[in-house]
């Protein structure tokens, strides 16, 4: 099991810690409900450190993201963020990831920590370019500061105007006296914020700063079952429930990233499931009576016969009812649909919904 820089920290405030992607990470510290709405309503500190970096730098650096990527990177410029996913050869995804463009000749992916080793392999096995590939996964620490609160709690640490930065756009900068540190504004809760990127070595110098500066805003310490009921409010894919080896980014609601403008991986037959359509879609819903849908249980029709599956699944801490997302044939996936979600011998009524189901 590995810790992050900060894993004595999470410990002496006190947090269940878990295993997690392979590393003891903090789940939660007060619970999950104070924790979440610390987030929507003030700011929360996620430590996030078990997140993968890698570097890409050469001439061809950007031919190979077009390559195994699925969105079109040639449209971002220095300074910016694109959300895309790297598509596997059997129509499904091998992981969704963030690629960050520092210069036309260097770029920074940042992909889930799960899969740290196989996108590696993956990226590798289709660098036929050249390009150099710098894995720095064990030497970065990652912050992610969110909540309406985060730019002025943070603004004293740094001469950026953390106010003005648009959303998926990043800078480099000195940060709580520590130099080169990115600070990102993207942001996996809804709730705006910053993820704050720097070396292992100044990772409890950072923290420290980071808590001292917002003592005035509220700022806490949240953990990851909090940052999952925030994403899924959302509606944020997380990779291992909602997307995985066997999903489509097509079946996934994801065609907004998967552009047909270049080639890319499987991008053939990706394009064909877009113009000839799929037999099932990645839906969210809402329950009707009270009840709390977990991961693994059973989508059913009126008739009681299983029709998908639930991938994300909570009592959602907003809106005080039982909210989720699955696959279902797509003649259940128009919005209003009802379907059926079997909690223990009950079939709960649900009904289809648009995302996301917090508006804030």
């Amino acid at each position: 099991m590995k810790n992050t820089a900060l894993t004595h920290i999470h410990e002496s405030l006190g947090a269940k810690m878990v295993p997690f992607a392979g590393y003891n990470m903090p789940v939660q510290y007060e619970g999950i409900n104070i924790e979440h709405q610390t987030v929507r309503n003030n700011v929360g500190v996620f430590d996030v450190s078990h997140m993968g970096e890698f570097y890409l730098r050469g001439e061809n650096a950007l031919a190979l993201i077009q390559k195994v990527t699925s969105n079109d990177a040639s449209v971002l410029i220095d300074g910016k963020v694109q959300y895309s996913c790297l598509p596997n050869f059997d129509g499904g995804i091998v992981d969704d990831l963030l690629v960050y463009r520092i210069n036309s000749e260097e770029y920074l992916l940042v992909v889930n920590a799960s899969n740290i080793e196989k996108d590696w392999n993956w990226i590798s096995q289709h660098n036929d370019l050249g390009v150099e590939m710098i894995n720095k996964s064990n030497d970065i620490s990652l912050l992610a500061v969110q909540g309406p609160k985060a730019a002025e709690a943070l603004q004293s640490l740094t001469d950026i105007n953390l106010s003005t930065m648009k959303y998926y756009t990043f800078k480099i900068d000195t940060f709580a006296g520590v130099n080169n540190v990115i600070i990102s504004a993207t942001g996996y809760t809804g709730s705006g914020g910053f993820e704050i990127y720097f070396s292992n070595k100044d990772a409890e110098q950072i923290w420290k700063a980071i808590f001292k500066a917002g003592s005035d805003f509220g700022i806490k310490p949240i953990g990851l079952a909090a940052r999952d009921t925030l994403r899924l409010e959302m509606g944020f894919c997380l990779y291992g429930n909602d997307i995985d080896d066997t999903t489509s980014p097509i079946e996934a609601g994801l065609g907004w990233i998967t552009k047909f403008t270049k080639d890319f991986v499987n991008a053939e037959a990706l394009k064909k499931q877009k113009e000839e359509g799929v037999t099932r879609k990645l839906v969210a819903f809402e329950l009707i009576e009270k009840g709390i849908p977990r991961h693994g249980y059973h989508i059913v029709d009126e008739t009681g016969e299983k029709i998908g599956v639930v991938t994300s699944g909570t009592m959602s801490p907003s809106l005080k009812k039982g909210i989720g997302m699955g696959y279902v044939p797509k003649e259940f996936a128009k919005r209003d649909s009802k379907i059926f979600i079997q909690v223990r011998k009950k079939a709960l009524p649900a009904v289809v919904v648009k995302l996301p189901f917090y508006k804030g």
